[in-house]
């Protein structure tokens, strides 16, 4: 088992809520990244200091059981779980980080009300991300306990407005731990993050170009090859705007029409459903949940079943060229593939540089 390593102590300004929230050494968040944040990826996160989340969404139950076991037995550090919160089997889930100990229950949408109180009643830290100040007010009242927030930039689902304008903005409208994401790399953008009145920084892409991730050094490669300019924001994944590479199949995606997406979509439907074991019955619920929450058309419903063959040809078989691959535009400003300990100390060091050269005091 791997206790936290990194140095012995940080600067003042970098233990924030979130380290005492979290129970971890620094404020920086690796995020639950479907197919990306494995077992090992999060165990050697959290055991660098940081905060590692499994992603739970793509994985059976049994998948994420064994997976929450991997990390126990390789780090005594606290960690997280991301889960879905429209799942059939939600309820079991919970159970399952509750009975295991796990610290950090996150979702991607947010919870509802009697979930968050069952968390909070067995002592986990409730986490949801968000894109809009008036999503975090919502959660906030609801009892969550911080909030991960994601500005444009980020990879993945993500809205319109950059980081640099919506951080502000839900740090003025609520009281709880902000955690700042989409544009963060190194110990610079930590300490702006802080400035703005954030508690911490959560990466994706970052942790994804690390030796920890389970992504194939040959699609890594595509990544680092990449410059800013080389993202796009597209509806032809699942119906809602997802920033990924511009590389792989997305011109194609984007320039197919009519029936042939459709028939693409419900191939992908069905190889999805074997591969998983999931229902039927719990896709369609799962797509009825999906077209109430955003609003979304029938059409839209159907493509969403193409989102996880998609990025698991990619990050899973390691087929860039036929798969799709969600990034931050930050992609462009990274360069290396360290360890998740390496990049960590890295970031602290980074941050206590800048926090030197503004003249911030150091108290020790």
């Amino acid at each position: 088992m791997t206790t936290v390593t990194g140095k012995s102590a940080a600067h003042p300004a970098l233990n924030t809520r979130l380290c005492k929230l979290f129970g971890v050494k620094y404020p920086i968040v690796q995020t639950g990244m479907g197919y990306v944040s494995d077992a090992k990826l999060t165990a050697a996160t959290a055991a660098a200091g940081g905060l590692g989340i499994i992603a739970g969404g793509m994985l059976s139950y049994e998948e994420l059981a064994e997976a929450i076991a991997y990390v126990k037995d390789h780090t005594d550090a606290p960690f997280g779980v991301n889960v879905r919160a429209n799942q059939e089997d939600v309820g079991k889930r919970i159970d399952l980080l509750i009975r295991s100990g796990v610290k950090v229950a996150s979702f991607a949408l947010a919870p509802k009300r009697d979930l968050i109180a069952k968390l909070k009643d067995a002592g986990l830290v409730v986490v949801p991300s968000i894109g809009a100040r008036r999503h975090a007010e919502k959660v906030a009242e609801w009892g969550v306990d911080a909030v991960v927030v994601q500005g444009g930039e980020g990879g993945g689902h993500t809205g319109a407005v950059p980081t640099s304008l919506l951080l502000p903005q839900v740090v003025d409208a609520v009281d709880i731990p902000v955690i700042a994401a989409g544009g963060y790399f190194d110990g610079r953008g930590l300490v702006s993050a802080l400035a703005y009145g954030a508690d911490g920084i959560a990466m994706g892409t970052r942790f994804m170009l690390t030796s920890d991730s389970p992504v194939a050094q040959r699609v890594k490669d595509v990544y680092l090859s990449k410059s800013v300019n080389d993202t796009v924001v597209t509806l032809e994944i699942d119906g809602i705007p997802q920033r990924v590479l511009r590389a792989g199949t997305i011109d194609q995606l984007e320039s197919t029409r009519g029936p042939q997406r459709m028939l693409r979509a419900l191939r992908n439907a069905v190889a999805f459903q074997k591969l998983s074991g999931t229902s039927w019955k719990n896709m369609i619920s799962e797509g009825l949940e999906m077209k109430k929450s955003h609003e979304l058309g029938w059409r839209q419903v159907v493509m969403a079943a193409n989102a996880p063959m998609l990025y698991r040809s990619a990050l899973v078989d390691g087929n860039a060229e036929v798969g799709v691959m969600a990034t931050g535009q930050v992609v462009g400003l990274i360069d290396d593939v360290p360890s998740c300990a390496e990049l960590i100390d890295r970031i602290v060091h980074e941050a206590e540089l800048t926090l030197a050269r503004l003249g911030a005091v150091d108290t020790r």
